[in-house]
């Protein structure tokens, strides 16, 4: 086994390796843009990491790796043109640096070139890697909506919200562990096992993303603070906010949460004193604690190494504590 550090660069490596620069260069400058903006890899290193968890060489996964990657990218390259987002990773966006057309259409290369990698493996594998990521591709789609509708929806559940940030963040985490396992060939157990760890440690890092977004230190974050807030997303704050609030924050929150101000500071100074006042931020936080419990619970029934457990919840210990 690695340190996480050393799969960040064994993935780096590969990724500068790869040719991406290629004509019409205004379709892939831009795809070479957003993948070289950094981020934590969590995903591709976490697909690299599951490979040696069950025994295999990181270097046979750097492809399903890369798909992962680049995946991911193109679904922030959308959804950043779908909020209008103006920062990612502390630089431009895509579509802001270039135009909304371009962004549209190099994310759609980007989803057909995270195919392509898995094209590098053997039928079997090929088919088990292509159809997980398929399943996993739809189920983020179907997130994504469930986000847009939730916005103007005021009846949003708590259970709608798990499910939607389920579909939306939590399956790429533990598709990305189970392509490791599938590339290992590990059994189908041991896959399942690795893709439920991965589903709640998504859920608890995705209750983490909402939590930063409200509260997070804007040097470290990368995004805009309070992005959320500003686009009257229902999070998890927001719906447990509601369920603790009296009457007054109750109101108070509605009105926030129905208008788009024009003083954005303001908006979000209000609507965090109330995620505060409720119990909600308290509540989040101890949410996204039992979810990365939940992850740990799993590597009991895991036929692995005790001191390869011991990397998974290290991991997962880490997520629970990040502030970027």
């Amino acid at each position: 086994m690695h340190a996480i550090h050393q799969y960040q660069e064994f993935f780096i490596t590969y990724l500068e390796s790869q040719n991406i620069n290629k004509e019409p260069k205004n379709l892939y400058i831009p795809i070479d843009y957003i993948l070289s903006l950094g981020g934590k890899r969590m995903r591709p290193v976490l697909t690299l990491m599951t490979t040696e968890i069950f025994d295999d060489d990181y270097k046979k996964a750097l492809p399903a790796a890369m798909a992962v990657e680049v995946f991911h990218n193109f679904s922030l390259v959308h959804d950043d043109i779908m909020d209008d987002a103006p920062l990612r990773r502390g630089e431009q966006t895509v579509h802001e640096r270039w135009d909304i057309n371009t962004g549209i259409l190099s994310g759609d290369a980007m989803l057909i070139l995270a195919y392509q990698y898995f094209e590098q493996y053997e039928p079997n594998v090929f088919r088990d890697l292509a159809k997980l990521f398929s399943k996993t591709a739809l189920e983020v789609c179907e997130g994504q909506q469930w986000d847009v509708d939730f916005e103007t929806r005021t009846d949003v559940t708590i259970p709608e919200y798990l499910k939607m940030i389920e579909y939306k963040t939590a399956v790429l985490v533990a598709a990305a562990m189970k392509m490791g396992a599938i590339v290992a060939n590990t059994s189908t157990e041991n896959a399942n096992l690795i893709y439920d760890f991965g589903l709640h440690l998504g859920l608890a890092f995705q209750l983490q993303d909402d939590y930063l977004d409200a509260f997070g230190d804007p040097e470290t974050f990368g995004k805009q603070v309070g992005g959320d807030i500003i686009e009257n997303k229902k999070t998890y704050l927001y719906l447990k906010a509601v369920e603790y609030s009296d009457a007054k924050q109750a109101q108070e929150l509605s009105d926030l949460f129905t208008i788009h101000s024009n003083d954005n500071e303001q908006k979000i100074s209000k609507v965090k004193a109330i995620f505060n006042q409720t119990g909600a931020a308290e509540a989040t936080q101890k949410a996204i604690k039992e979810y990365t419990f939940k992850a740990f619970e799993t590597l009991e029934k895991m036929d692995i190494d005790p001191s390869k457990k011991e990397v998974l919840r290290v991991f997962g210990e880490n997520l629970m504590g990040r502030k970027v």
